[in-house]
């Protein structure tokens, strides 16, 4: 993510329009809404309450929310649940919330013994309080939780339950709370079906001292992931590759043209010879021509299970920038595909450290937009964030920034298309391997990116993270965007729910959808990848939790000692992560680096950091965390650029 601070003029003339009609929020509220009669949504995700059987779906249910119980906004609009209907379960990873009475207060809830952030390794205690079972093997399953320190009032400070490694699609797990100390427990017995008793006997849990247990389905791959696969499958069709597993370039290149050529002089730019920008040709699979911002995917059909189809000869004129580094006129230059910020451009690549990895490694790299997520999207943010029934406006369009990214790499990778231009002509490295690097958003869209790709099968996911739902309360961006949020949905309670429903669809893009895939064990028809996570130590913008829930997520190894001593608040740093055993080591791995006290640890809570350096931009300013990219990238595998101690950024303060 990045700051864009510059929105904040826009935000904040936007959020005045909804000052007044925010006093209504109490009036369009009803009983469903808060405590006590929060039967009505919580515990979420419930399989009894929000789904249906559906012998046509993967999981044999679908999910079936109804609008009349989901928050409704400051003018008295409830969100349409239609889009998150055609799952058929929920999210691997997204917050599991319910209301506990007697945890209203942080003492209380350290008191009640539910594992903690700061040491997942309680999960797996004889008397822990918070348990997360399969239900068809009644194994535990790594997860912790916290309590709602977003939320102003004891009725909306609900109990948030994270899994500390995704869990499996297609799966059904068991909530369990167990000996808390309120006077009636909550055991819905009617929730209790006999495959839940079933997991509580195999899990070794005595009934009576259940206060609260549910089951909820996780949503199928087909479900998750069908959608995007199935527009790459088509658009590498068209280009004449049916058999992208392979590796083998096949078909034509995608269409594209030239349309300007910017060359410096080494006192203008030492590090880039050349600018070349650009357009290339992206089926567009969404209802309006041209895949403009705000619109929706075009379905086949009106079953739940669809998949989008292209109106014929509707296409996305996507853009491109590429730099040319001088080191590119003394040998081919190396091909990367590159990834921007939060709601950025691709702009981006123009930045000074992409422009250092550039000159430094001999790195061509190109960009594209990530549409759906990119600064023209940002009036359909607003949008979702005013209104949460169009959310759906906003995520459907981020399969086609995926997409272009696909695009532009085959268009870097074929020997027909951008090494044919004159502009490029004998300064790419046709036969050597494409890469994909990236940073903050462009990595939390990365991993499914790269799970994807048919043309590069290495990855660098730079301040890697996931699960937009989980991120967005820890991150010092999300401030700018609360100035909408907050008056339209005032309740914290209700904004807590919002964002765990989001993930439902962000799923689709978010690498929390993807993580089954990302590296050894591709979709159909797709080659395995093998990723590169940077992290920096008390990023301000993305939280470093779910940097060691996609690192166990994916199979990753970290390299240990990951930090110094008193540079983390867990008891056991990256827990349940294995250590990199040897260099050059081959496998998907995850390296921290630290800027030193001058940033704070993180928070605790689900709340941002709160002062401090923030180190986001550090690790990709850092000399040798750039040579440990291009070594990685260029197939030497995972090298030890720090000596054997924990890795410091150029920028290190003690």
């Amino acid at each position: 993510m990045s700051a864009h601070r510059s929105l904040t003029l826009l935000l904040a003339g936007t959020a005045l329009a909804w000052a007044a009609p925010a006093a209504a929020a109490a009036t369009a509220a009803t009983a469903c809404d808060g405590v006590p009669a929060r039967a009505c949504v919580l515990p979420f995700p419930n399989d009894v309450a929000h789904t249906r059987p559906d012998r046509s779906s993967a999981t044999g249910r679908r999910v079936a929310l109804r609008r009349p119980v989901l928050p409704a906004n400051a003018k008295g609009v409830r969100v349409d649940p239609t889009e998150f209907n055609r799952n058929d379960g929920f999210s691997p990873g997204q917050p599991i919330i319910v209301h506990v009475g007697s945890l209203t207060t942080q003492a209380r809830f350290k008191a009640s013994g539910i594992v903690p952030v700061t040491d997942m390794g309680r999960f797996d205690d004889g008397d822990q309080k918070l348990l997360l079972l399969d239900e068809k093997t009644g194994k535990r399953q790594l997860v912790w939780g916290e309590l709602d320190a977003d939320a102003k009032r004891s009725a909306s400070r609900h109990v948030l339950i994270h899994p500390g490694k995704n869990l499996r699609p297609g799966r059904r797990y068991v909530v369990v709370l167990r000996g808390l100390r309120d006077k009636q427990p909550q055991r819905l017995a009617r929730t209790w079906t006999p495959a839940l008793r079933g997991a509580l006997k195999r899990a070794r849990v005595a009934p009576r001292s259940v206060y609260l247990a549910w089951s909820f389905t996780v949503a199928s791959n087909r479900s998750i992931t069908g959608r995007l696969l199935s527009m790459r499958d088509d658009t590498f069709s068209q280009l004449g590759d049916t058999t992208l597993a392979d590796g083998r370039i096949q078909g034509r290149a995608p269409a594209f043209a030239v349309t300007a050529t910017t060359e410096y002089t080494p006192e203008e730019n030492p590090r880039i010879a050349r600018k070349v920008t650009g357009t290339f040709d992206v089926p567009c699979y969404m209802t309006q021509p041209g895949c403009p911002a705000g619109g929706r995917l075009r379905y086949a059909s009106a079953k739940a299970d669809a998949t989008p189809v292209q109106l014929e000869g509707n296409v996305l004129k996507a853009t491109f920038t590429c730099n040319v580094p001088r080191a590119a006129f003394l040998a081919p230059s190396h091909m990367g595909v590159y990834g921007h910020g939060l709601l950025g451009s691709q702009k981006e690549v123009e930045a000074g450290n992409v422009q250092d990895m550039s000159a430094e490694h001999d790195f061509t790299f190109c960009a594209t937009d990530m549409y759906g997520m990119a600064s023209e999207d940002v009036p359909s943010a607003i949008a979702a964030l005013q209104d949460f029934s169009k959310f759906a406006n906003f995520a459907d369009r981020q399969s086609q920034g995926i997409l272009a990214q696909l695009v532009l790499g085959r268009l870097m990778a074929h020997p027909q298309g951008l090494s044919s231009h004159p502009a490029f002509a004998g300064l790419l490295d046709i036969a050597g391997p494409l890469s994909w690097d990236s940073n903050s958003q462009g990595a939390i869209f990365g991993g499914t990116t790269t799970a994807l790709a048919p043309d590069w099968r290495r990855a660098v996911l730079g301040v890697a993270t996931m699960d937009y739902g989980v991120l967005l309360q820890r991150s010092t961006d999300f401030a700018v965007y609360r100035q909408i949020l907050d008056p339209a949905y005032p309740d914290a309670a209700d904004q807590g729910l919002l964002l765990s429903l989001a993930q439902l669809l962000w799923d689709r893009t978010d690498t929390n959808g993807w993580t089954q895939y990302a590296t050894t064990n591709p979709p159909p028809g797709t080659p395995p990848h093998t990723i590169l996570l940077h992290v920096a130590v008390g990023d301000h913008q993305v939280a470093n939790v779910q940097s060691d829930t996609e690192a166990r997520s994916i199979g990753a190894s970290i390299v240990r000692p990951s930090v110094a001593p008193g540079r983390t608040t867990d008891e056991v740093s990256n827990y349940a992560i294995p250590a990199v055993k040897a260099f050059p080591f081959g496998g998907s791995a995850a390296v921290w680096w630290d800027s030193g006290p001058q940033t704070p640890l993180p928070p605790t809570t689900n709340t941002a950091p709160p002062s401090g350096k923030d180190p986001h931009s550090s690790p990709r300013s850092t000399a040798r965390a750039r040579t440990q990219k291009a070594t990685f990238l260029l197939g030497g595998g995972l090298v030890d650029v720090c000596g054997g101690a924990p890795c410091r950024t150029d920028d290190y303060a003690g």
